[in-house]
């Protein structure tokens, strides 16, 4: 007969513990819910964008896209790269360049061309575009294939904003549409590429290298094709001060906090938020009225934007891996490689 096996004398650790194999290692991973802070900072960023339609059309000089999109991103852009005292190294030269394009040179060159030649509803409702494609490329760039609720607060996004700002009067025009959808769609394709990257520094670094790249590809076509304004007045300092300090500095470095801790159908629903903003500021700045319609679309955008948050719960963070929002993003497929 054989001796029975002896335990082992020693306390068990809570780390020995935990490594031990557990009977239930067949069901998925514990789950956590997103932080309502991180939801609540990276909303702020729309919020101040909506402001960009007030402010340009009441006191910035006319006729000036380009100029205007440098105004905002390089003075910001420079003053926090000279506080982060951080550059690019290796392949992130050429990212950050590319994700300034795309996220801030392009982007707002083509915000100010619709801002300037399309009446701010027009602008938002092709704008309002944008979560639907974030939930494309994000499914081709990082394998997340989008829930039935991402398609859903997508469409009523839309469906939303058109209600809230586009009224019977609204001219279209080419140019200017063409510009918000080019917008839309360069701004929906940086997002998805700085989550598939996930650059090596904090958020303000990041920020302040796509604001310097963006300005600087935006300044060359902006001293060609645009004069400088004879004399600025009080109102034109003010709201070039606004938009550079908290339109793009504070802004931008919240939005790409976000792009890393939350999934990417969330925050690209959060920018629905934006056209909520701009009518919100109508209505108390200018003391534009709100038809039931309006408040009806509001309600639409926001609670497209609750069910753009209904994304899969995350993982807890591993020490030193990917967090949250990683684990999210994977939940519907494999995540393509940090590096691109």
């Amino acid at each position: 007969m054989k001796p029975a096996p002896q335990r082992d004398p020693r306390p068990v650790s809570p780390a020995r513990r935990a490594a031990r194999p557990s009977s239930s290692s067949s069901t998925p991973a514990p789950q956590v819910q997103v932080r309502t802070a991180d939801v609540l900072l990276t909303a702020s960023a729309p919020l101040i964008w909506g402001s960009t339609y007030l402010v340009t059309s009441q006191w910035l000089p006319p006729g000036q896209p380009l100029l205007s999109g440098v105004i905002r991103a390089l003075p910001a852009g420079l003053a926090m790269l000279a506080w982060g005292r951080q550059l690019p190294r290796g392949g992130w030269w050429w990212k950050a360049a590319v994700l300034g394009v795309l996220n801030i040179g392009l982007f707002q060159a083509m915000l100010f061309i619709a801002a300037y030649r399309l009446p701010g509803g027009v602008a938002a409702t092709v704008g309002a575009i944008q979560p639907l494609l974030v939930a494309v490329l994000a499914w081709l760039l990082l394998g997340a294939r989008p829930r039935p609720a991402t398609w859903l607060a997508g469409l009523g996004g839309i469906g939303g904003v058109a209600l809230l700002v586009l009224g019977p009067a609204a001219r279209l025009d080419g140019v200017g549409v063409a510009a918000a959808a080019a917008g839309a769609v360069s701004m929906a394709l940086g997002t998805v590429l700085a989550k598939r990257w996930r650059a090596p520094v904090s958020p303000l670094v990041l920020t302040a290298w796509q604001l310097t790249a963006g300005a600087l590809f935006l300044l060359p076509f902006a001293l060609a094709f645009e004069t400088l304004p004879a004399r600025l007045t009080v109102p034109n300092v003010l709201g070039y001060l606004w938009l550079c300090v908290a339109g793009a500095g504070v802004s931008y470095a919240l939005w790409f906090r976000g792009i890393g801790r939350l999934p990417t159908a969330a925050v690209s629903a959060l920018g629905l938020l934006s056209p909520v903003s701009a009518t919100a500021l109508g209505f108390l700045v200018l003391g534009q009225r709100l038809s039931p319609a309006q408040m009806a679309g509001a309600l639409l955008v926001l609670a497209s934007v609750w069910l753009g948050q209904r994304a899969p719960k995350a993982a807890p963070a591993a020490a030193g891996g990917a967090g949250a929002s990683d684990a999210s993003d994977k939940a519907h497929g494999p995540l393509a490689p940090r590096q691109g």
